[in-house]
């Protein structure tokens, strides 16, 4: 992959910046990078105000296809993602929908659910979750129990979906459900659409270690939606769900990987004030740290130059997950015996960093789960 920017790249940058100059003022630039990986709850309808305004000019569904969306080519895509995170704007409100969902449905979804759901991501009116994990499905996806059966011209779902980021704030999810009860594993499964605010949802916000509840367990107890939101046929949800999940690690990972930077340049500043620099140890680790997330951000674009990633995904997720744990016990170390002293309002950030990056390895698909993705689909190795 070619990684330099042509001039229509830096015109397209250009114009980037101007709108986030232009645009990211008052209570948008008050609020600076919040919202993150565990700190969801930040300042949420400014976040969904800033959501629609990025709606509004056009920044939601960059990389989607015309008609769809603005038709950004790859580079233009990153541009937007690195200049977004470099501005310190706040962390979008909706990445299920306009990253995860959208994408699904320009590949796999009908002209009718295309006319119905992407003008209402694009413009920040909907909001989405996911809902594939349950307490004996999680990495083992094919292991799903939630059950859907055909009554006249709905769905009806019942089950139990467990680890569900912001569904106590999305309008809409996608449901990975039986609906052929004689199946197993892969076999019988459909991706349903499922609106959230009806009878028959009740949501349990999971309070986690750093203290906060962006992950939510979802009970479906007769929920109800159209027939006509199935994507794909009735039993070929198996193969719907994959096409979501190669949208997954996309463009947003490089956005992520700027965030994790800001974190690094925390930590070396606590390092500087507390001294903790001058250990060569501490100095070595930050060293390797600063190296590896370069690896990471080159791994990831040659990924994305990919017409159509497959398991080579999977390696990207094995990079940074475990990295960023390694930042998070750096952060901890760097700080010395003040690691476990807690502030008035409670965990700062780093002691924040530390906690959630526990989870790291865990969500978005396990760590053993990618190698054994790795092993089997790249390196042609048997199972088990």
């Amino acid at each position: 992959m070619d990684l330099r920017f042509s001039p229509e790249d830096e015109e397209f940058r250009a114009e980037v910046r101007d709108w986030l100059a232009t645009h990211l003022l008052g209570e948008y630039a008050e609020l600076g990078d919040a919202g993150g990986p565990g700190r969801e709850h930040e300042g949420f309808e400014v976040r969904r105000a800033w959501e629609r305004l990025l709606g509004e000019h056009g920044w939601i569904g960059l990389g989607w296809p015309a008609p769809y969306g603005r038709g950004a080519t790859l580079m233009q895509q990153v541009i937007f993602a690195e200049e977004y995170a470099h501005a310190g704007a706040p962390h979008r409100v909706n990445h299920m929908g306009e990253n995860l969902f959208a994408p699904t449905i320009i590949t796999c979804g009908s002209e009718a659910q295309k006319e119905r759901f992407l003008p209402k991501v694009r413009s920040g009116d909907e909001l989405w979750c996911q809902g594939y994990s349950e307490p004996n499905a999680g990495s083992d996806l094919a292991n799903v129990a939630t059950r859907a059966v055909r009554d006249g011209d709905e769905w009806v779902v019942t089950g139990q979906k467990v680890w569900t980021s912001l569904a106590h704030l999305a309008d809409w999810c996608f449901v990975v459900a039986r609906t052929d009860p004689g199946s197993s594993r892969h076999a019988g499964l459909s991706y349903l659409l499922v609106p959230m605010k009806q009878d028959g949802i009740e949501i349990r916000p999971i309070v986690q270690i750093t203290g906060t509840s962006e992950f939510n367990e979802v009970f479906f107890d007769g929920a109800r939606t159209s027939a006509e939101n199935v994507v794909g046929e009735p039993g070929e949800g198996w193969k719907v769900a994959m096409a979501t999940l190669g949208f997954e690690r996309g463009v947003a990972t490089l956005a992520q990987q700027i965030g994790f930077a800001r974190e690094l340049d925390r930590v070396i500043k606590v390092a500087r004030h507390t001294g903790a620099i001058d250990d060569p140890i501490i100095a070595d680790r930050i060293t390797q740290s600063w190296i590896e997330l370069k690896v990471m951000r080159y791994t990831a674009l040659r990924m994305l130059s990919e017409e159509t990633p497959g398991a080579e995904a999977s390696i990207s997720k094995l990079l940074w997950a475990p990295w960023h744990q390694r930042l998070g016990e750096l952060a901890m170390a760097v700080r010395g015996e003040a690691a476990v002293d807690l502030a008035d309002g409670g965990l700062d950030e780093l002691q924040r960093l530390y906690l959630f990056t526990r989870s790291d390895t865990i969500y978005g698909g396990s760590n053993e789960i990618q190698r054994d993705i790795i092993a089997r689909r790249m390196l042609g190795l048997p199972r088990g």
